[in-house]
């Protein structure tokens, strides 16, 4: 028997608060040439020499804040959102992290297991913008594993300008908006600049004038910054937000070079420009984790409260939101049946 499955992939989290098991996670996420993307000797002698050795202790204090009696809340509304979507869909679905476990090819064996011979396995890079350090590291991760194992597959496209995805979270965030909110932040994960500049298959569109993301180019199939500046405005236009009721601004700078406005620098700055009442969003995760949860339900919350700020709403990511389930449904048929 031939069968059909679906394989989502998230970005992963440490097996515990420990640190050592941060340390693990942190030394397989960072080692990733997509995520650093400088020569290996170099690579190393940042992650193992000058990250590794005070960053995990950190970083676990960040996790104990948000970590659930489940494990991790990535993990854990990960696994929410492939059961609600293996039961909508009616096919086996499994779900892989790109680091940590469950890992891409554990996964994809047991999926195998529970679906039989596959004939077609639909991937779902679970990120709305592509970028080389989400969406391409996936992709290579999982071409390689299916590779050896001889499984025909497809891949669902980025979704950012998708009406199902926009029109789940418009409806979630109409939900969760405090009425008196003066003002919206989309807040997506920050990437470097030059990441842009590597993925521009016109090799001179990306960051060569201000509004090169205005201005039509095939560049914006893998631009991060036009992919979120489109999510941004379909965001807006279907909540009615008018032009100085919304903004955005990048997250998880990780050195120089990243992408501007950085939102800890706009949270700090919105209440010296009168606005107290702050709703924040973001787009680019689909699954509340420790960059939605602790970076900006936390930390920012707190930089724009001492700034002067008056009331903070965070609203959360589409998790298992049933509109998400069915358009995440949408997405893998639609992706099935592309030629």
């Amino acid at each position: 028997m031939s069968a059909r499955a679906v394989l989502l992939v998230n970005l992963g989290s440490p097996a515990s608060t420990d640190p050592a098991d941060v340390r693990r996670y942190l030394d397989e996420f960072l080692m990733d040439p997509y995520v650093i993307d400088v020569p290996l000797p170099l690579r190393a002698l940042i992650v193992k020499g000058f990250i590794l050795p005070t960053r995990p202790a950190k970083s676990a204090e960040a996790y104990a804040k948000i970590w659930t009696d489940a494990g991790s809340p990535l993990v854990v509304i990960s696994e929410r959102t492939r059961a609600a979507l293996e039961a909508h869909m009616g096919i086996p679905v499994g779900l892989a992290m790109r680091y940590g476990q469950p890992s891409i090819a554990a996964a994809i064996d047991a999926l195998a297991a529970r679906a039989g011979a596959l004939d077609e396995l639909v991937v779902v890079p679970l990120y709305p913008q592509y970028a080389m350090a989400s969406t391409k590291t996936v992709e290579v991760a999982v071409e390689t594993a299916l590779r050896a194992r001889g499984i025909p597959h497809r891949f669902v496209p980025p979704f950012f300008g998708d009406p199902g995805y926009l029109d789940a979270l418009a409806a979630l965030m109409e939900r969760s908006r405090p009425p008196d909110a003066q003002y919206v932040l989309f807040s997506y994960h920050g990437i470097p600049a030059r990441h842009l500049r590597k993925v521009d298959p016109t090799h001179g569109h990306c960051l060569s004038s201000p509004d090169c993301c205005a201005i039509p180019s095939a560049a914006h199939a893998t631009c991060y910054r036009h992919q979120a500046i489109a999510t941004t405005e379909g965001l807006a236009q279907r909540l009615g937000l008018r032009a100085g009721e919304y903004g955005f601004a990048f997250q998880s700078r990780l050195g120089g070079g990243w992408l501007q406005p950085f939102t800890d620098v706009v949270l700090a700055d919105l209440p010296k420009r009168g606005i107290t009442r702050l709703a924040v969003v973001c787009p680019s995760f689909v699954a509340d984790c420790l960059e939605t949860l602790e970076e900006i339900d936390i930390r920012g919350r707190a930089t724009f409260m001492d700034a002067g700020g008056a009331s903070f709403a965070y609203l959360p990511c589409l998790n298992d939101d049933p509109a998400w389930i069915a358009a995440l449904a949408a997405l893998c048929d639609a992706a099935a049946l592309a030629q």
